[in-house]
């Protein structure tokens, strides 16, 4: 059996949210649901246990103060893969906040491809499916009248369980520790 993966993400909240979500639903109905977020550390195997994970993050979590990032316009990773996203605008806190924990041996990784900020709306069977996918959502969020700021606050250390499933593990709040009371 392999190891399983693990992921950071920042869940979406308010009118954005449902915004990717209607639109997944729309456009790949056949995936299972999956909660609209912006990914901080992308699927990885860990070097060490979980709670030596999660203690990790809260370490250098509590020290990074909640932000906002501001999201920008549908793009897709055609012709690496079929996926169609919004990317992130204005992101020096999450990318920086990203090299940190990568840089943990807890958490470190050979990433398969550069990091992008970016929220996914879907991953297509095929190109095709994802250059119609794309043309689709472009004209949707470029009808979408909410406010295209999201507020990082709180971070998600999530564990994979199946082929587009995934358990959260931890909540991980920005700015705080994750244990009440004066630390020792």
């Amino acid at each position: 059996m392999s190891s399983p993966r693990y992921a950071l993400v920042a869940y979406v909240q308010g009118p954005v949210k449902d915004f990717v979500e209607n639109l997944r639903q729309e456009l790949h109905p056949e995936l299972p649901h999956l909660a609209a977020h912006l990914t901080v550390l992308p699927p990885r195997v860990l070097y060490g246990s979980e709670t030596h994970a999660v203690e990790v993050l809260e370490e250098i979590c509590q020290h990074q103060e909640p932000f906002d990032v501001d999201l920008g316009e549908v793009e897709t990773f055609i012709p690496v893969t079929p996926t169609v996203f919004i990317r992130v605008g204005h992101a020096r806190a999450l990318l920086d906040l990203h090299q940190r924990l990568n840089a943990t041996s807890a958490l470190c990784c050979a990433e398969e491809w550069e990091y992008l900020p970016h929220l996914t709306i879907a991953k297509m069977s095929s190109e095709a499916q994802a250059q119609q996918a794309y043309l689709a959502a472009r004209h949707r969020w470029g009808q979408f009248a909410g406010s295209r700021c999201i507020h990082v606050k709180e971070l998600t250390f999530v564990r994979e369980a199946d082929s587009n499933r995934w358990v959260d593990l931890a909540g991980v709040p920005l700015g705080q520790s994750l244990v009440s009371g004066p630390r020792r």
